[in-house]
């Protein structure tokens, strides 16, 4: 019970001035309030005997009225000490909590459910607090405040009665034991069944539209009422052992009611006590109401704050798979990378998810990767990003292996567009500034410019300022990315990674995008994961990933001299790209767009005016400036699909 003691000793030993001046001052109103009924027993003995006068009347009531006035303002600050204190304790915890996820890789996200770390931090570290709070005020009422009264009662009045009327209490303090232990399990499972409800409701949000699409809402609601009726049963269970405490302790009380009345009763008639003295003990007995109830609450309190610590402390133990480097190097630029035999495999998986990965990026050099869903490329990229332990080979910059390069320098040179892109809810500016915020406006309008996105600032209500929503919710796919991408390019990065980062924008404004960053970022390093050829076909180095393994490599022209799958690919994505086109009554020939259709193949005089007309409309609708490069012209079925 007591264990969650020890493990908020470390906040005791702390705030020990606070904690220290909160039990003194409710110390003190213990003894403050022990007075009165002495000082209640004598009067009314006076009385009994007929020596009472106005005047000892009075200084009695004057002097009980002085001591309430002062133990209500030591409680006063006795209280405010120790609940402030509980207060503290949960701020800290809190912000110890967020640090620790802040730490955490995605390894530790795919173990953890987010409604159970939600639920940790907020049920369990409340039910923490109230320990460091509640919990204390129940134990000083439980022990310090109980064995006040019992000292005062047992050298005042009678040790006998006194042993007495304690005579129920062993069987209390067996009982109440039980129940905490009972609590104390069944409290962490409703805790548990809380984040599952949690983690369903983070779900349902994150996907009403799929909901909704499918036509799933019964079924969402039979699955969420069957585990919100799992959190009732678990907390039902709960509130069934805390039940027993009232129950258990009111007859208890009322055993040492009767017994203190009954052997007072007979210690009177034998002239052993006064009827003064018996009035006395009686009210002190009463004072033990409270402290013999507080037993419980305390128990209550205690077990279901150990219980919470335990969930809290389980979380704020997990180790990063990935250590910041013990003995650093500094590396002023990223001037090589170079990747040398890399074999790794996911925590989870069975067999490796790369495979002898060597290959070599000079600063200023523009990579591709390219491959079919699932062959490694966003693991490639993670790799250099240090999401995951790194596994056989090595991975060096500048020739220092990369573990020994310290988090913060790693991650200032990189500017990362991963596939699920991220927004916050807040203003479109302050998702683009989010990784540089001291840029200029400038800064910021050549980010928007390069990523494409300034053209659609006119749709938005209120431009920059525009409320995003949860999750970017406001903005379409395409939107998002480009918001992404210029987050990222604010930052000006010395290594610039694009994972799929073009796959909702259509084939003219991807090459917009790739042309922009070739233009502004010579001399710095780019890579580029992605489906589509012809957004790497412009890169120094092109990797070409099945299984893991690289199969291909070199430039555009290389990989189509060697007619491999690269090459087939690509011709087929031009391919696709034709067949749309000529679907919009469009095709492209040499550098010529040429519509189709059945006035297409009429010529001469003989062609008739409405043809002619449809066709020149087809024309300028489908015109393209001249100097245009030629990947712009090209419509792939990404971009049919897209709109």
């Amino acid at each position: 019970m007591f264990g969650i003691v020890h493990k908020l000793g470390w906040f005791f030993r702390q705030e020990w001035k606070r904690y220290t001046i909160a039990v003194i001052c409710l110390l003190l109103t213990g003894v403050c309030e022990i007075i009165p009924p002495m000082l209640i027993g004598r009067s009314i003995d006076e009385i009994a005997m007929g020596t009472i006068t106005w005047q000892s009347l009075t200084e009695t009531l004057l002097l009980i009225a002085a001591i309430a006035i002062f133990a209500y303002i030591v409680n006063y600050v006795g209280i405010v000490r120790l609940f402030a204190g509980s207060h503290l304790v949960e701020r800290m915890l809190r912000s110890r909590f967020l640090r620790q996820l802040l730490r955490m890789t995605p390894s530790f996200y795919e173990r953890n459910r987010t409604g159970d770390l939600m639920a940790r931090a907020t049920n369990d570290l409340h039910a923490v607090s109230m320990t460091a709070g509640f919990g204390v005020l129940t134990f000083i009422d439980s022990t310090l405040w109980m064995g006040t009264v019992l000292i005062t009662m047992c050298t005042f009045i009678s040790w006998k009665l006194t042993l007495a009327s304690i005579l129920p209490l062993p069987v209390l303090a067996i009982l109440v034991n039980i129940y905490g232990n009972w609590i104390h399990r069944r409290f962490t499972a409703a805790q548990d069944a809380f984040g599952r409800m949690n983690d369903d409701v983070l779900e349902t949000v994150s996907g009403i539209r799929v909901i909704r699409a499918f036509v799933q809402e019964k079924s969402a609601m039979q699955r969420f009422a069957k585990i919100t009726q799992d959190v009732l049963d678990k907390n039902l269970s709960v509130v069934r052992i805390e039940a027993l405490f009232d129950p258990t302790v009111k007859i208890l009380v009322g055993a040492s009611y009767l017994i203190g009345l009954c052997y007072g009763a007979y210690l009177v008639y034998h002239s052993e006590m006064t009827i003064g003295t018996l009035v006395t003990f009686n009210v002190y007995l009463g004072f033990l109401i409270w402290p013999m109830f507080a037993i419980g609450e305390m128990i209550n309190i205690m077990q279901r704050g150990n219980a919470s610590m335990d969930r809290v402390n389980e979380t704020l133990a997990a180790k990063e798979d990935v250590q910041d480097a013990v003995d650093p190097v500094e590396v002023e630029v990223p001037e090589r990378i170079e990747f040398r035999s890399v074999t790794f495999r996911y925590p989870s998986s069975k067999a490796d998810n790369l495979v002898d990965i060597s290959f070599t990026i000079e600063r200023g050099q523009t990579i591709g990767i390219v491959g079919r869903t699932g062959s490694g490329k966003s693991t490639l990229l993670k790799q250099l990003l240090r999401e995951y332990p790194l596994g056989e080979g090595s991975i060096t910059i500048s020739g220092v292996p990369i573990e020994q390069i310290p988090f913060d320098q790693l991650k200032r040179w990189f500017g990362y567009v991963p596939q699920q892109q991220f927004l916050f809810s807040k203003p479109l500016r302050d998702n683009i500034l989010f990784a540089n915020r001291g840029a200029s406006e400038e800064q910021l309008e050549q980010a928007l410019e390069l990523s494409a996105l300034k053209k659609d600032m006119k749709f938005l209500p209120q431009g920059l300022d525009t409320l995003v929503g949860e999750k970017g919710v406001a903005l379409s796919g395409g939107q998002k990315q480009r918001a992404s991408i210029a987050r990222a390019l604010v930052a000006e990065p010395e290594i610039l990674i694009l994972d799929d980062a073009l796959s909702a924008v259509d084939a003219r404004t991807e090459a917009e995008i790739i042309a922009n960053i070739r233009r502004v970022r010579r001399g710095k390093t780019t890579l580029i994961a992605t489906h589509r050829m012809s957004a790497v076909a412009h890169a120094d180095l092109i990797l070409v990933l099945d299984e893991g393994r690289i199969v291909e490599r070199g430039t555009h022209d290389e990989l189509m001299a060697l007619g491999g799958w690269y090459k087939i690919q690509y011709e087929r994505q031009q391919l696709e790209g034709t067949m749309i086109e000529a679907d919009q009554d469009v095709i492209e020939v040499g550098h010529k767009r040429i519509p189709v259709g059945q006035d297409m193949i009429q010529t001469g005089p003989n062609r008739s005016d409405s043809g002619s007309s449809m066709n020149e409309a087809g024309k300028n609708s489908m015109q393209v400036s001249p100097d245009r490069p030629q990947s712009d012209r090209n419509i792939t079925r990404s971009d049919h699909e897209s709109r």
